[in-house]
């Protein structure tokens, strides 16, 4: 095992929490970051995910990714990725496990009719909702909101696409709260946990694709990098049926993305001279990343599975129910809170903006079938609309 190297994150030299809290030896012997894994791993908005989009709205087979099976094998790459580079593996894991947690119903289209909701009230931004989540609107503790979480942990997030120059309101006001330090890149766990998310999805929404007969073989061979890999797999697995060979496919992929990422972020590492966490905020670039010869074939696999599988018709029609039924659940609450449950409506602010940011709270901590239901209590069924 690589020992934690000077530039990992260190539990014992973490800039705290926004509420200061007495060590109870009740709780157990661990660090600041294996207390907000273990908070995040507990909290009600990560068990929800269960039951919220990843590709398929809602989808029927159990052997189908949902955002809670997706962020569980994110975690898996980012340790595999932190404990190599003798990163602190903790802090990552926990916030690729954290990083989906602010992800309405549907998926991006839940998000796009949130975003059209609050277009005049600040808009609405996954990212932030989820340190909006974890900030405020999870109350398990009996004397502050959120779950308390490091700095560490809360500029990860805050930072998961790398610095933030204009953040929004939900970002803007978790900020405030706690300096984030936005303007800068975060820590290397940080990067690496999104590095995974990508790897991840990259690779396992083509499983599903596959899975879902959306996405063919042949589609994907179209792709150079992906058939020289399916050619290697043929060679080494020439006595065994080519339907067997996928999930092959798949784990060579993530085998070569990964190895990318160690070599590169070495490489960067190295040549920029960082030797502490505070070299990494302050190195100007992204350090934990793909080469640019894999971030090209990176691009162009993304570009294949918005052309092919998330812009499939299907898919499409699916994002466009989710999208109406989210936007007639803003619109029945606006109109009449009382719909919402006594928690949520006593709690309803007079004015705006914080009214229909309220509103968007609820609904985007919502699952597919909770949001499902609801819509079918108010309105009917959907194929009466139609």
């Amino acid at each position: 095992m690589i020992p934690l190297q000077s530039y990992a994150s260190d539990p014992a030299g973490s800039r705290g929490r926004l509420y200061d809290e007495k060590r109870d030896v009740t709780r157990g012997p661990r660090d600041d970051f294996q207390r907000d894994r273990d908070r995040i791993i507990h909290s009600i908005s990560f068990r929800r995910l269960r039951h919220k989009t990843q590709v398929f709205v809602a989808p029927d087979g159990d052997h189908y990714r949902v955002r809670l099976t997706h962020s569980l094998e994110v975690a898996q790459i980012g340790r595999t990725l932190a404990r190599a580079l003798g990163l602190n593996e903790d802090l990552t894991e926990a916030l690729c496990l954290a990083h989906d947690i602010g992800h309405p119903p549907f998926g991006h289209a839940g998000e796009d009719a949130l975003e059209e909701a609050l277009a005049e009230q600040g808009g609405f931004d996954h990212n932030a909702q989820t340190i909006r989540t974890l900030t405020l609107l999870e109350t398990p503790y009996p004397r502050w909101d959120g779950l308390n979480l490091t700095w560490e942990m809360l500029e990860g997030l805050a930072k998961h696409n790398g610095p933030v120059d204009k953040p929004t309101w939900a970002l803007a006001a978790a900020n405030d709260a706690m300096d984030l330090d936005l303007h800068s890149w975060p820590s290397l766990e940080a990067q690496i946990a999104a590095i995974a998310d990508d790897i991840a999805y990259d690779n396992h929404d083509i499983d599903d694709g596959m899975r879902a007969g959306l996405l063919t073989l042949d589609q994907l061979l179209e792709l150079p990098f992906i058939a020289d890999r399916w050619r290697a797999i043929r060679d080494r697995f020439a006595d065994v049926p080519q339907e067997r060979l996928l999930p092959e496919l798949i784990r060579d992929q993530i085998g070569l993305m990964v190895n990318d990422v160690l070599e590169t972020t070495r490489a960067r590492i190295a040549r920029l001279g960082v030797q502490s966490p505070t070299d990494v905020r302050q190195a100007g670039q992204m350090i934990g990343g793909f080469s640019d010869s894999m971030a090209e074939k990176e691009r162009a696999l993304k570009g294949f599975m918005y052309e092919n599988l998330y812009h499939h018709p299907k898919q499409m029609a699916a994002a466009e129910e989710g999208k109406m039924m989210v936007a007639d659940l803003v619109r029945a609450y606006r109109e009449q809170p009382d719909l919402m449950p006594d928690d949520w409506a006593e709690a309803l602010p007079e004015e705006e903006p914080a009214r229909i940011r309220h509103i968007a709270d609820f609904l985007a901590g919502m699952t597919d079938r909770y949001a499902r239901n609801r819509h079918q209590e108010i309105f009917g069924e959907l194929d009466s609309r139609r």
